[in-house]
């Protein structure tokens, strides 16, 4: 499995959001060993060194632990990590309300637009 990543954004923060995104869904539980910075870097096609920047972020914000010997884990509590994703979202919803806004589109009709992508 490959991690797809956009080369015109920083790409230690993309990491972070991907690996808090698994945790606020419950795809990573507290406890669970993560695989090590060199798999994760190999998959994402990156310097091991950057994947590790990323495990060290999401430990300096209480989301994995490290533990000497035996490597990555999932920290205790996924709030951290659903805080962190609904400021994405909201930040996301943010700059698209404002680029279709740039277009012409009015509030009703970007809510128009979305339900209408819905249906496809």
């Amino acid at each position: 499995m490959a991690i797809v990543l956009d080369k015109s954004r920083p790409i230690c923060p993309q990491i972070e959001e991907y690996l808090c995104t698994k945790i606020a869904n419950g795809e990573y539980k507290s406890g669970d060993k993560l695989i090590s910075v060199r798999e994760l870097a190999a998959m994402a096609v990156v310097n091991p060194n950057t994947v590790q920047k990323a495990y060290e972020g999401l430990e300096a914000k209480g989301l994995l632990r490290s533990v000497r010997g035996s490597g990555w884990f999932i920290g205790e509590s996924s709030d951290k990590a659903k805080e962190i994703v609904n400021g994405i979202i909201e930040k996301e919803t943010a700059c698209y309300k404002r680029k279709m806004e740039e277009l012409g589109l009015n509030t009703e009709e970007i809510i128009n637009l979305i339900r209408s992508g819905d249906n496809e």
